[in-house]
């Protein structure tokens, strides 16, 4: 999620984890991504800012990252409320996903991606300006979890 909007959605298949390698390979499609949709952007500064789980703190994912040269912001340990996705969008997703029903996956994962495309730039800007008053919370508070 960027301020801009979602720039790449990426589905697990069924019964499958993330893991350092599938990351990694997320990470370079991202990169792809920003390349084709966002031209120029990737000479500037590219700020990732991810959570504390396993396969984003692996050693290989470090490496990709410092491949791509890409920034990355401090998430303290303990504090799942910072992500966008999680305060922000996927609440918001959820009120639509209980007015819906699918098929099957395939269905599903194309409303999804439909329903994220359809969202306004306002939408997203409003989800990463919240990060800011959170972050700042968390560090008031020394990295404790943050309460809404």
């Amino acid at each position: 999620m960027s301020m801009k909007g979602v720039l790449l959605v990426d589905f697990l298949e069924r019964g499958t984890t993330i893991n350092s390698e599938r990351y990694c390979q997320t990470l370079q499609n991202l990169r792809r991504t920003i390349q084709n949709k966002r031209r120029g952007k990737l000479r500037m500064k590219i700020l990732l800012f991810h959570d504390n789980a396993r396969p984003h703190t692996a050693n290989r994912t470090h490496e990709v990252l410092e491949s791509f040269k890409w920034e990355l912001f401090p998430h303290p340990p303990y504090s799942p409320d910072l992500a966008p996705s999680d305060y922000h969008l996927f609440p918001t997703m959820k009120k639509w996903l209980a007015t819906q029903h699918f098929d099957d996956d395939l269905q599903l994962q194309e409303e999804v991606t439909n329903w994220l495309k359809m969202q306004s730039g306002k939408f997203y800007e409003e989800g990463i300006a919240k990060l800011i008053n959170r972050y700042q919370k968390c560090l008031i508070l020394n990295g404790d979890y943050v309460e809404k």
